[in-house]
């Protein structure tokens, strides 16, 4: 069986597991502190991050875009007959996401409301990117979710966290990327890529009193249904 070496609150690992939910692959998944890596981790790692992946003969492998393609390799494509250019399309687009994965955490840990909005921006413009992109119905590339919306299923999955706690929605200005978010929610991929305690870990570390988010400033009544509206910011 394959192994994933994972912190439980990252998304480069969250990628790969929904991949592998996805593709229905079983795995065994190991969990490390990142504070306190160990030697048999550092050594089996070569840039020392999450995730790793032990394949069935033992062979770790790294880089979550690798391990994907390797994914890919070993079971049958959530897209089928796709065309040379149709899967460089969809790299191009699971790339445009992986590589704006600390630029939503960095803007989650955002300490003031001027941070907050100076780092949104580059959010902003990968939605807006995104939002010429897709239809209203279905998912990024057709009516079955396949590597895209993997890719992009970290960034929509955490957006929805901090919408549901704290008010703010990264992607309010951008309907057909919200209603793709909800269709994505809804196949049950989130939950199922991450650990039961993956949400109040989140919300503790992003959420918490160290961040404009967590303060509860962003909303003109916090404590009340999330804003009524949940998009009050």
């Amino acid at each position: 069986m394959l192994k994933i070496i994972s912190y439980k609150i990252c998304p480069f690992v969250q990628r790969v597991t929904a991949m592998l939910e996805a593709k229905q692959i079983p795995y065994q998944i190991d969990y490390i502190s990142l504070k306190d890596k160990p030697d048999w981790f550092l050594e089996i790692s070569p840039n020392g991050q999450v995730p790793v992946l032990i394949t069935e003969n033992g062979t770790a492998l790294f880089e979550s875009d690798a391990i994907v393609e390797y994914i890919d390799e070993i079971a049958p494509p959530l897209h089928p007959a796709l065309s040379p250019e149709q899967k460089a399309i969809e790299r191009a687009w699971s790339y445009q996401a992986a590589k704006n994965y600390l630029v939503q955490c960095s803007t989650m840990r955002s300490h003031d409301r001027a941070t907050l909005e100076e780092r949104a921006e580059k959010l902003n413009a990968l939605f807006a990117k995104a939002e010429k992109q897709i239809s209203g119905e279905g998912f990024f590339f057709g009516p079955e979710p396949g590597n895209v919306d993997m890719a992009w299923l970290p960034l929509l999955h955490r957006a929805d966290i901090i919408q549901r706690h704290a008010g703010y929605d990264f992607v309010k200005n951008f309907p057909s990327v919200k209603a793709w978010q909800k269709r994505l929610l809804a196949t049950g991929l989130a939950e199922k890529s991450v650990s039961e305690d993956f949400e109040e870990l989140f919300v503790n570390f992003y959420l918490s009193d160290q961040t404009y988010l967590g303060s509860g400033k962003c909303c003109d009544s916090p404590k009340e249904d999330v804003c009524k509206t949940g998009a009050c910011c």
